[in-house]
């Protein structure tokens, strides 16, 4: 009997891809004079902090060095130090505002091992609860976050603000 849906089938189940070569998402959060356009809650000279476009849960967030860089080992020590500083503190920030029970924490890097942007490294810090998962993303390639990013951003940003731009320096 051949299985008719399984999710390997659906690579796409969260970012439309394009064809066409698409902006670096972190250098234009590293730019941009409007934060909240590129859904930058939080950045410094070494590191940046965005919500996630397309969320596995209220408060996926992106941790990502300034400097554009594709892997771990092109990083300066100071740029490592301070992508893990600020993952700390955006994990605490999280904690504080949502209460999650868990986290995932990751990295991938190159696109057959699952980048949505492969030249240019970044972390995942998804807040997990019980049964925070359903059956719309295996049955209908939907998923449901609850809260609009707008809502996000303005709960988040806040905390994000009282981060003392000397923590990283």
């Amino acid at each position: 009997m051949e299985i008719l849906f399984t999710p390997w089938r659906y690579p796409y189940l969260t970012s439309p891809k394009s064809e066409q070569p698409q902006a670096c998402i972190f250098c234009v959060a590293a730019a941009t004079p409007n934060p909240r356009e590129a859904l930058t809650v939080y950045r410094n000279e070494r590191a940046l902090v965005m919500l996630n476009r397309y969320p596995y849960t209220n408060g996926h967030l992106m941790v990502a060095p300034v400097a554009h860089e594709a892997r771990l080992f092109d990083s300066t020590d100071d740029s490592l130090r301070a992508l893990i500083r600020l993952t700390a503190e955006a994990q605490r920030i999280l904690s504080d505002v949502y209460h999650p029970e868990g986290f995932n924490v990751g990295m991938n890097f190159g696109q057959v091992a699952g980048a949505g942007v492969a030249d240019h490294y970044h972390l995942h810090i998804v807040p997990r609860w019980g049964g925070d998962t359903n059956f719309m993303s295996v049955t209908a390639r939907t998923r449901l976050v609850p809260e609009e990013l707008d809502a996000t951003f303005d709960k988040l940003l806040p905390h994000f603000e009282k981060l003392r731009k000397d923590l990283f320096a």
